[in-house]
């Protein structure tokens, strides 16, 4: 009985209703977007990283990740390569080789990031061919590379032109090779599109003067979800005595912790838009409860117990709640959806501005339901704490003074 008449109440007043269900509708709509819009961001930056360099989880020899020296290289044991056997969540192993190099062409010299790759592997893992702009892939015998564009602007570049690598390699030999460029790649990533450079891993084993040996072990890993127990699994196989074995976290505390910076502080802008909205709710639900002070004296005046009345008003602006917040939702989908499939790409200044805080300048949305549901139920319970404002009123109420107002 008390939700059928609170259920009539709240369209007895028709325009009251859509006011104050607009406000909560914008409410979730706009704070679904954002957080959709920030996580999408971060989802896309992470992606690039951690599946076209780092990967989800590697192996290494112990105290490698803190110098990254290539005389911390390691044989790539068959313990090794049988990971994929004896962890069911990892699905293959990517051994690369890796060391800084200076590339050169003509006059022309850049730091370039040189990382030796089983081709077929890698792209297994990575999808790195899909990132070729121009040009084709490596075969596992060829001397060639892959270099991204970045790298390819510095030095002029074009297919078929021939990049100079120099470095040092393996206990301090000297490393110096010349490799005709096969392919251009795009990186989402500017740190990425600066300085990679992509060889066959013999031949990088060769350049460097490792023949046999990988500098890291990168484990695929298909969901993000299962890497906690994957580095688990795979540490209790190795000896860790020898082997260190490290998330993406531990490999990249930097981006978790921009990434936790970032988050902070659209907890700030939520936290003013929650309270901007707040006042907005309550201005209708005070407008409403003074509107029907006389309708309410009435009531309490005929014997109607105050707890009743009380709980059909919270009722009413409770249903008014859920009103917004699905149509919140149902407004929210097909926006977010959008822009999922068509990402804010900046251009000008403003792109290269973030370019150079290393971040790409495509915000994607991303989809995921908890989005939606979790701002629904934050602006349900703002709103239920607001519709005590009329519960304390009526508590006061005073039949006659309500009715000779």
């Amino acid at each position: 009985m008390i939700f059928k008449l609170a259920w009539r109440n709240i369209w007895r007043n028709k325009r009251r209703t859509y006011i104050t269900a607009a406000s909560i509708l914008f409410a979730v709509l706009l704070a679904s977007f954002m957080e959709s819009l920030q996580k999408g961001a971060w989802n896309n930056m992470i992606g690039n990283v951690v599946n076209f360099y780092v990967g989800y989880a590697q192996v290494h020899q112990q105290g490698y990740w803190d110098d990254q020296s290539l005389d911390k290289a390691i044989p790539f044991t068959k313990d090794l390569q049988n990971i994929p056997n004896d962890v069911p969540e990892v699905k293959n192993v990517l051994p690369r080789i890796e060391s800084f190099a200076l590339a050169s062409t003509g006059n022309t010299t850049t730091g370039v990031l040189v990382i030796g790759i089983e081709p077929e592997v890698e792209n297994r893992m990575t999808q790195l061919q899909t990132r070729i702009v121009e040009g084709n892939y490596l075969n596992i015998n060829d001397q060639a590379a892959l270099v991204a564009e970045g790298v390819a602007e510095n030095l002029n570049l074009e297919l078929g032109d021939t990049i100079v690598l120099v470095s040092q390699g393996y206990h301090g030999v000297n490393a110096a090779g010349k490799y005709y460029v096969k392919g251009i790649l795009h990186f989402g990533s500017p740190e990425l599109n600066k300085q990679m450079v992509y060889l066959p891993l013999k031949e990088a084993q060769w350049f460097f003067g490792a023949e046999g040996l990988i500098t890291s072990l990168a484990l695929h890993i298909e969901q993000p979800g299962d890497v906690i127990k994957a580095v688990k699994g795979v540490k209790a196989k190795l000896n860790t005595d020898e082997y260190e074995v490290m998330d993406w976290e531990e490999l990249l505390p930097d981006l978790v912790k921009a990434k936790a910076l970032d988050s902070a502080g659209n907890y700030i802008v939520y936290f003013i838009l929650y309270l901007i909205i707040a006042f907005g709710i309550f201005g209708t639900i005070l407008m409403m409860t003074k509107e029907r002070s006389y309708e309410f004296g009435v009531l309490v005046s005929i014997g109607m117990r105050r707890l009743r009345l009380s709980t059909t008003v919270w009722l009413e602006v409770i249903m008014l709640g859920l009103l917004g917040a699905v149509a919140g939702i149902l407004c929210s989908i097909p926006i977010v959806l959008y822009f999922r499939d068509n990402p804010i790409q900046f251009s000008g200044s403003y792109a290269a501005a973030m370019e150079r805080y290393g971040f790409e300048p495509i915000f994607p949305a991303t989809f995921n339901p908890n989005i939606f549901i979790t701002q629904a139920i934050i602006v349900l319970i703002l709103t239920a704490l607001l519709a005590l404002y009329p519960l304390f009123k009526i508590g006061k109420l005073k039949p006659v003074e309500a009715m000779r107002d």
